[in-house]
């Protein structure tokens, strides 16, 4: 015997440790190299993964139709806020008004008669904007009175909007007010689309 092991000999193949790596099988060998699979395909991307549902089974988004009525919705506050602020310089104008309107009125009723008309054109506004800002917040969240309120409101804004139109003069306050029915009017167009009447029945499903 020469001192060696069967199968040692000089044409038999080395024996492999079976608990050892494969030959160049590293653990921290690059898992992108050919022939051996990446842990990372079998990780969806962020990108790829759909949108993750809320809790209580609601959706996680909000459809666009949504998403563009909320940002007219505070477009039309921004108009609001640029007539009050039209209204918090029209004090003169508002006395010249009541002035015409009947000469014969004393300084003590052409006063009061300015102060409540002044009273009205920069409180009412300021309201505005405060359901504006409410809808939209509310609307966003998918509430489904909100929709209701969002177009009893919106009917109102319309009506009023016309009103005034035929009842004043031309200027920046007539331009708002031909700028709100048509604002209105799509808004309450995108909040009754099919994607939308979608995430109002999702949203406002009971939460378990």
């Amino acid at each position: 015997m020469n001192g060696t092991t069967p199968g040692s000999g000089s044409g038999d193949e080395p024996k492999r440790d079976p608990f050892s790596s494969p030959s160049g099988d590293r653990p921290d060998q690059d898992p992108q190299s050919p022939g051996l699979p990446s842990w990372r395909e079998s990780v969806p991307s962020e990108s790829n993964m759909p949108p993750a549902p809320m809790e209580g089974g609601g959706m996680s988004f909000a459809p666009r139709p949504i998403v563009l009525a909320v940002r007219l919705m505070y477009v039309g506050a921004g108009l609001t806020a640029l007539s009050l602020l039209f209204a918090l310089f029209s004090r003169d104008s508002i006395r010249d008004a009541v002035i015409d309107s009947d000469p014969d009125l004393t300084q003590s009723e052409i006063d009061t008669a300015v102060n409540i008309s002044y009273g009205v054109a920069t409180v009412f506004p300021l309201i505005a904007i405060g359901l504006w800002l409410w809808m939209a917040w509310a609307n966003k969240r998918g509430r489904s009175w909100a929709r209701v309120v969002a177009t009893i409101l919106g009917g109102l804004n319309i009506l009023f909007a016309l009103m005034n139109i035929t009842l004043g003069g031309f200027g920046l306050n007539t331009l708002l007010n031909l700028i709100s029915p048509v604002l209105a009017g799509v808004i309450l167009y995108l909040l009754y689309r099919p994607e939308s009447g979608e995430y109002y029945r999702q949203m406002s499903a009971p939460k378990f």
